[in-house]
């Protein structure tokens, strides 16, 4: 798994949005690093990381990866900040391991399952980008609108159009299809989240069309913690509000870390 290491202190592990990669936190690391050891790591099949592994079923597969990398840099105790996908695996790590993760920030996410008119929406489109190979320009730009409000960076959307146009389709069949399977096809983990034990905090942009914040606020009540609406800002809210975002992180982190 691809990840990258800068800064000293507390370590904190970031996890990215399905779609993008480790990159996704360029807004936030040089100011977090100033206060903590940041790992961001790239998810199978996106970025640099290679192709998703036959064997892994689950969000919990992706969470044990992650704690297998923190082993592997003689990281014992650490801090979870997920987006969309990385806050999924996110919980299902602080849950699995509570004497490691001693604090969890979930962003524009859900642990819930989807309505059944989600997820048909989605493994029609899914089984579309499958069986040709690439993603339709139509299909495209619904995606993109789907990360991305008018308030994003114009470089931003343009940066992500040319990334999802440039998926070969191998990438495609061997990762990016079987792992979107596996996050709208997800069971309802809600329940997991009564067993997390370490601070926590979920916040949700205002805009976020995919993961809007009823399901941000359902968490925090099943977590006990508090919940940010994130002004001006859709699912990729760490970039489209991202001085709010970082002086988030920052101030909940450095109580814990």
């Amino acid at each position: 798994m691809s990840y990258s290491d800068t800064g000293t202190g507390f370590p904190v592990l970031l996890g990215h949005s399905y779609l993008f990669d480790k990159s996704m936190w360029s807004p936030q690391i040089d100011t977090l690093a100033k206060y903590f050891r940041v790992i961001a790591t790239d998810l199978w099949g996106h970025g640099q990381s290679p192709a998703l592994p036959a064997s892994t079923s689950s969000m919990a597969d992706i969470a044990v990866d992650h704690l297998a990398l923190m082993d592997s840099l003689d990281i014992r105790e650490f801090a979870v900040v997920g987006l969309s996908v990385g806050g999924m695996w996110g919980a299902e790590l602080a849950a699995a391991a509570p004497e490691r993760v001693k604090a969890l920030m979930l962003f524009d996410t859900f642990v819930g399952d989807e309505t059944q008119e989600a997820r048909d929406r989605y493994f029609m489109m899914l089984n579309a980008i499958k069986a040709l190979g690439s993603i339709p320009v139509p299909m495209l730009e619904y995606v993109v609108a789907q990360f991305y409000s008018r308030y994003a960076n114009p470089e931003d959307i343009r940066q992500l159009s040319t990334s999802l146009s440039a998926l070969s389709p191998e990438q495609l069949r061997t990762s990016i299809v079987p792992l979107g399977e596996l996050i709208f096809g997800r069971p309802n983990r809600l329940a997991l989240l009564e067993t997390i034990t370490c601070p926590t905090h979920v916040a949700t942009g205002a805009l976020d069309l995919p993961r809007p914040a009823t399901e941000g606020r359902l968490m925090a009540e099943k977590l006990g913690c508090d919940f940010t609406l994130i002004p001006n800002a859709a699912h990729i809210s760490n970039r489209e509000n991202p001085e709010m975002v970082t002086q988030l992180i920052v101030d909940f982190l450095r109580q814990y870390g």
